[in-house]
């Protein structure tokens, strides 16, 4: 896998702390730094987090999945992107509700950072059956989560949820093309 396409899969991951990052700068009364790092580097670092373990967990199971891997591939990046797209539907039911919980205390980033990061294990999963190198990857991954959360904090400072449903649709389409490649470059 090239360094762009990891890119793009990094994009595509951190597209879910992207939208949680715009709702929960959309909270903030003044732009608060410490926040802002503190939800962006947890976010980052469950990001990189992830996919080790799924490509280590990957690596146990690989010989047993050789001849039908590619497939695998596909498989876990069409339905995540299935899935992203589902749920750019489902943030504007979120964003009504009113009664919200500060998201950038601990125990909710935590949670938040789990629940943004679950598709990066199986992205991990997918790395190791296509031996994409894991430490340029996690790395760049988290790297690019932490920028999202970043850039998506100021924007729902800024811009009050403008743009995070139509991220996640675009972040779902660009999962289910690199599925495609993947599985068109092993028939």
């Amino acid at each position: 896998m090239s360094i762009i396409e990891i890119i793009l899969i990094g994009l595509s991951l951190s597209m879910d702390c992207f939208a949680v990052s715009i709702s929960s700068g959309g909270t903030m009364k003044f732009l608060n730094i410490p926040n802002m790092i503190k939800m962006a580097f947890m976010f980052g670092f469950f990001q990189g987090i992830m996919p080790l373990i799924g490509y280590f967990a990957g690596v146990k199971t690989i010989k047993y999945i050789e001849s039908f891997d590619h497939w695998i591939a596909f498989s876990i990046l069409f339905i995540l992107g299935i899935k992203m797209i589902y749920e750019s539907y489902k943030l504007d039911e979120l964003n009504c509700n009113t009664n919200r919980t500060c998201p950038f205390g601990f125990k909710t980033l935590i949670i938040l950072s789990i629940a943004t990061s679950i598709d990066a294990l199986s992205i991990g999963f997918t790395f190791s059956i296509i031996k994409t190198p894991i430490i340029i990857s996690v790395t760049l991954i988290a790297l690019i989560s932490f920028l999202m959360s970043i850039l998506g904090i100021n924007i729902g400072y800024k811009g009050k949820h403008f743009f995070e449903n139509k991220m996640e649709k675009i972040a779902g389409f660009i999962l289910i093309l690199l599925g495609l490649k993947i599985l068109l470059s092993h028939t």
